[in-house]
């Protein structure tokens, strides 16, 4: 059985060095998430801060197509922008799991039993 290739989703030059800024700047809820992520321990490789298109989305799993956005209090004045980032995203395929930034922090079990349960709906379709 061949592995079906990654879509690769195009992006600005210049958001590279945006991402690894980013990367080594993270916020508490996205290194405890990372903590949860890395190393395959879902069965999948994710990646932090990865560019795509014209944005930047917190994690995300090319195998999968999956973005993980954590809304802390900076997106709550960026509602309309994030609106149109997620809908030119998905409209490549990506799909979108937002969490907010209190579950993280404060039910971090929580947020990956949904992901679990996202992924799990995710391989059977």
């Amino acid at each position: 059985m061949s592995k079906k290739r990654n879509k690769i989703i195009p992006y600005r030059n210049d958001l590279k060095e945006k991402a690894r800024e980013l990367r080594k700047h993270g916020t508490l809820s996205e290194v405890l998430l990372w903590q949860e992520l890395k190393n395959k321990r879902l069965g999948y490789q994710f990646h932090r801060q990865v560019p795509m298109l014209d944005y930047i989305v917190d994690f995300y799993c090319h195998e999968l197509m999956l973005a993980i956005e954590i809304d802390g209090e900076s997106h709550e004045h960026s509602v309309d922008y994030d609106d149109i980032r997620q809908k030119r995203l998905e409209q490549e395929g990506v799909r979108f799991f937002r969490v907010d930034d209190k579950d993280v922090k404060r039910n971090i079990d929580w947020v990956i039993k949904e992901l679990i349960f996202i992924i799990s709906d995710l391989e059977r379709n």
